[in-house]
């Protein structure tokens, strides 16, 4: 029996910072992580370069039953302080779209730093530590494939559904339930759209194309790119928007926001009135775009000059563009999924400490937790705060 002061489930962002920030009290932390190696979901990210947090991080940019729950953990470890640690790793890095903040060169640089901080606190790391049985008696006993470790408390870092070929399980959700903790259901977040049938042919004719839009699910809309994809669509505000979604609800696309297609029309016909539908549109919109769009909204090729079609028309057609109203049949699930929504209900948890209410000494930290941030370093924020919460006092 391997003995500490902390045992951490899962070598992630969250798990990481949590055993840095506990270690760094002089705490005698050991991380158990279930893969080859720390810090893979790190590694894969932001295409390889890690969109480590975001400027504009508020806990508006969060999703969770209890929309309050986040705030303290962001308020007291926050965007600047972790930017802190990555300057002082001289780690370079740029801002993207909306404050997203990437490194220069490679993930490997972020989970470089952490490996560095563990090293300097002390942190022992144990990685292919595949989970066998938790138990709780005096202290918590682990026991895994690296043998069996027991210490007096015990965090859950072990993540979501999300991406199982990185490893992903139900871990941290099944301990949960094991200790009579409340686990909302989950679903996939950040996650692109499927379709079937006629729309499903549209997606593939168009796959490859990557247009500006406002997409809109449950209230909510989010003005990013989306991509069309043979499977579906898929872009920045098509993942922002899977998380207000749900099955069987449609979606709304404005495909050019800001623009009132309507009043483009019409004012093309009284300056062009034999200019053609699709020359005006092409000018605003991918011109494969707007010949696939009048078979489908309109369902024929609109081929006759602007000045024989009547303005109510030319506005119809206008309003279809700017609210384009469809029903995904799904979405690609977990397997692509970036994030996990739902998870341990954050009525059983500390917002100050991530500590179970009812099972004292067991944190739950990270996507475990429901609570799920928007695309743009809004997730990975989540894990360095919560982290840093329960590391403060484990």
């Amino acid at each position: 029996m391997t003995n500490a002061d902390v045992l951490i489930i899962g070598g992630g962002a969250a798990g990481l910072m949590c055993a840095i920030t506990a270690a760094g009290r002089g705490r005698n932390v050991i991380v158990l992580e279930g893969s080859n190696r720390i810090g893979k979901k790190i590694l894969m990210s932001g295409g390889g370069r890690c969109n480590f947090t975001n400027l504009y991080c508020e806990p508006s940019n969060f999703l969770s039953h209890n929309p309050h729950f986040c705030k303290s953990a962001l308020s007291r470890y926050s965007q600047h302080d972790f930017i802190a640690l990555v300057a002082k790793h001289d780690i370079a890095y740029h801002e993207k779209t909306a404050g997203q903040l990437f490194c220069d060169a490679s993930s490997k640089d972020i989970v470089a730093m952490l490996q560095r901080e563990c090293d300097a606190a002390g942190v022992r790391i144990v990685t292919q530590s595949d989970i066998q049985s938790v138990a709780h008696d005096e202290e918590y006993e682990v026991v895994c494939g690296s043998g069996r470790f027991s210490a007096p408390s015990l965090v859950i870092a072990s993540g979501g559904l999300s991406i199982p070929k990185m490893g992903a399980s139900g871990l941290g959700y099944d301990i949960g339930r094991q200790f009579g903790l409340r686990v909302l259901e989950t679903h996939a977040g950040l996650v692109p759209f499927t379709f079937t049938g006629a729309l499903h042919e549209l997606m593939e004719r168009l796959s490859g194309i990557s247009v500006p839009a406002a997409v809109t699910a449950n209230g909510t809309t989010f003005v990013e790119d989306i991509l069309f994809t043979h499977r579906g669509l898929s872009g920045p505000a098509i993942l922002q928007a899977s998380s207000f979604w749900h099955p069987g609800e449609t979606i709304e696309i404005d495909l050019l926001p800001g623009i009132d297609a309507s009043e483009i029309l019409v004012a093309a016909k009284a300056e062009q009135p034999r200019a053609l539908l699709r020359t005006v549109l092409a000018a605003h919109l991918v011109r494969a775009l707007v010949v696939e769009l009048q078979d489908h909204l309109w369902r024929r090729r609109t081929e006759t000059p602007l000045a024989e079609q009547s303005n109510d028309r030319l506005r119809e057609l206008g309003r279809s563009l700017n609210r384009w109203v469809i029903k995904p049949a799904a979405t690609e699930g977990y397997r692509t999924a970036e994030v996990t929504l739902g998870g341990i209900d954050t009525n059983e948890l500390s917002s100050k400490t991530m500590e179970s209410h009812r099972q004292p000494g067991l944190y739950f930290i990270g996507e475990v937790v429901d609570v799920t941030g928007h695309l743009g370093g809004f997730n990975f924020q989540w894990a360095w705060s919560s982290g840093h919460a329960a590391g403060l006092v484990v």
